[in-house]
């Protein structure tokens, strides 16, 4: 079976975030709303903290439209505390920082590295009814755009709300969309 359309299974994991004791975070708790799941391969690494600050500058803009982010690598929940108290760019964030060091998430959402005990780099964006609607894979030395997902969520926020149509390549909020039909066929 694949990934895409199939509900996130039962988790349980402990998050910091900035300002908030440790707190639980579980599969019950992110049904309702729109949540991605931003994989990283470790903690005090090298692309990894460009790519969360990169995610953190975008946060607010998600955050009103109803998505919660979640950054997950194997790492405790502690040395997230730890690197954020000591790392410019990660003192950034302000979304909670989920700890995996049980490898439920990454094996739930098929990430781990199990030769080294780390996820991929992944990003999962889960609907309201905790099912996965878009996901992407990256090779280790390559980052992700938060203003990417941010569009691609747009898309699927609009896709969701408007049965019956789709969006095509480089579709922004306010383009033109398509509804799929027999006389659409061999036309496009």
């Amino acid at each position: 079976m694949g990934i895409i359309g199939s509900t996130i299974k039962p988790f349980k994991a402990t998050a910091f975030q900035a300002g908030k004791d440790f707190f639980d975070v579980s599969d019950n708790d992110v049904k309702g709303g729109w949540a991605v799941f931003f994989f990283y391969p470790a903690d005090f690494t090298f692309v990894c903290p460009t790519e969360l600050e990169d995610l953190a500058e975008q946060y607010d803009a998600l955050k009103g439209m109803g998505v919660e982010v979640y950054g997950v690598s194997t790492d405790t929940h502690f040395s997230h505390k730890a690197w954020h108290d000591t790392s410019e760019k990660i003192g950034k964030i302000k979304f909670p920082m989920l700890g995996d060091q049980l490898h439920t998430l990454s094996n739930n959402f098929g990430v781990l590295r199990e030769e080294m005990g780390l996820a991929d780099r992944a990003t999962f964006v889960v609907d309201p009814d905790g099912v996965i609607q878009i996901m992407e894979i990256t090779c280790e030395g390559v980052g992700r755009n938060a203003k990417e997902l941010f569009r691609k969520i747009k898309a699927a926020q609009y896709v969701r709300n408007n049965p019956g149509q789709v969006c095509p390549a480089k579709w922004e909020e306010g383009s033109d969309t398509l509804a799929p039909s027999l006389e659409l066929v061999g036309k496009i």
